[in-house]
């Protein structure tokens, strides 16, 4: 070549001294970076704009919503006069269902306690580390644990019971009776995404359809001295 080329090749991994760069790679290598520890990195994650744009819709639909539908509030209190079933806002009224069933310190502190640490500390277990489903590893193994584990449960249930938490357990149970005998490779589509489902995922979808029953029947079917009545009879 008649016309050489200064260029210099060099290792940087300051991108804010050296934002340009210009890397050869071949078909069998890859692009190498050497990093170290900087104070500052410039990223802007996926997950944050995620985060935001779920909020910005969260409050568009709350202001759309109180628009168009009023408060369901109730007269002014009046110490005099308490109103019976004395119910909790509605957010707390799964916990007090299960406040009828167990004792304070059970139902308050215990049952709540242990399903939030349990929903932030089952994602860090090597059983979720890769994302694979509960039961594609150590396959007998882990099939009787779950039965142990969910015989276990409803027994727990109707030994108290609560059999309003009965059905979202036998659901969720059957779901994963599915999942234990399905494989990535079945022939049913609903049975492919059950199987690719971990441990963490169960334990959520337990979680969410047990507050979602218990607030139903606190809020629709629980009258005077939190007795049962249905909700079209007076």
């Amino acid at each position: 070549m008649s016309d050489p080329k200064d260029f210099v090749a060099g290792i940087d991994s300051d991108q804010r001294r050296s934002p340009t760069r210009v890397v050869f790679v071949t078909r069998r290598t890859s692009a190498q970076v050497r990093a170290t520890r900087e104070d500052q990195v410039q990223t802007f994650p996926e997950v944050l704009f995620r985060a935001a744009l779920a909020i910005e819709l969260l409050a568009i639909s709350l202001v759309l919503f109180s628009l168009f539908f009023n408060a369901p509030l109730e007269g002014i209190a009046d110490p005099t006069h308490t109103p019976n079933p004395a119910k909790a806002p509605w957010y707390f009224l799964g916990l007090q269902e299960l406040l009828h069933y167990f004792p304070p310190v059970v139902a308050g502190v215990l049952v709540p306690t242990l399903l939030i640490i349990a929903l932030i500390v089952i994602p860090y277990f090597n059983i979720n580390i890769e994302a694979n489903g509960l039961f594609l590893k150590d396959h007998a193994k882990r099939v009787r644990l779950f039965y142990l584990t969910a015989l276990g449960m409803l027994a727990f249930l109707l030994f108290f019971h609560v059999y309003v938490a009965v059905g979202p357990t036998v659901i969720v149970s059957l779901a994963m009776i599915v999942a234990a005998y399905s494989t990535p490779d079945s022939p049913s589509r609903l049975r492919r995404y059950l199987a690719l489902k971990p441990l963490a995922y169960w334990i959520m979808t337990w979680f969410l359809l047990e507050l979602i029953v218990l607030t139903a029947v606190g809020t629709w079917f629980r009258g005077p001295g939190w007795s049962w009545v249905l909700p079209w009879r007076s």
